[in-house]
């Protein structure tokens, strides 16, 4: 990550959104507990050089002022913002953010796919 990413994770209730922001947390440098963000609706994580935040919407029934803290997040150059049920503030993420959509395919296996504009070519490295 170099800061600046906006990622949007879509799967359904227990799909495995939360294990992926703490994969992110971790791979980012975050040694301590991550936490689902359910019931606090954002949690926010010091990493080596970025700050993650996790957000998770499920619970809102509308946006309120939380959108008007998440516009000021995504300003902040240095910050990763992962976004689970995105949709309550669509208006206020930017159209090229990274889509992952997790599959449950069964018990302890998950399909990725992941849908991202040309700026994020260098989270996805091919071999040509």
């Amino acid at each position: 990550m170099r800061g600046g990413e906006v990622i949007e994770l879509i799967s359904d209730l227990g799909g495995g959104k939360t294990a992926f922001a703490k994969g992110m947390a971790s791979g980012m440098g975050y040694q301590g507990i991550v936490r689902s963000p359910s019931f606090t609706v954002g949690n926010q994580y010091d990493c080596d050089k970025l700050t993650l935040h996790h957000f998770d919407f499920y619970r809102l029934h509308e946006a309120g002022i939380i959108s008007a803290e998440l516009a000021e997040i995504l300003e902040d150059p240095k910050a990763v913002v992962a976004i689970e049920w995105a949709e309550l503030v669509a208006d206020v993420i930017p159209d090229d953010h990274l889509t992952i959509t997790i599959t449950t395919i069964g018990d302890l296996e998950r399909k990725f796919e992941f849908l991202y504009p040309d700026k994020y070519n260098y989270l996805f490295p091919t071999n040509t």
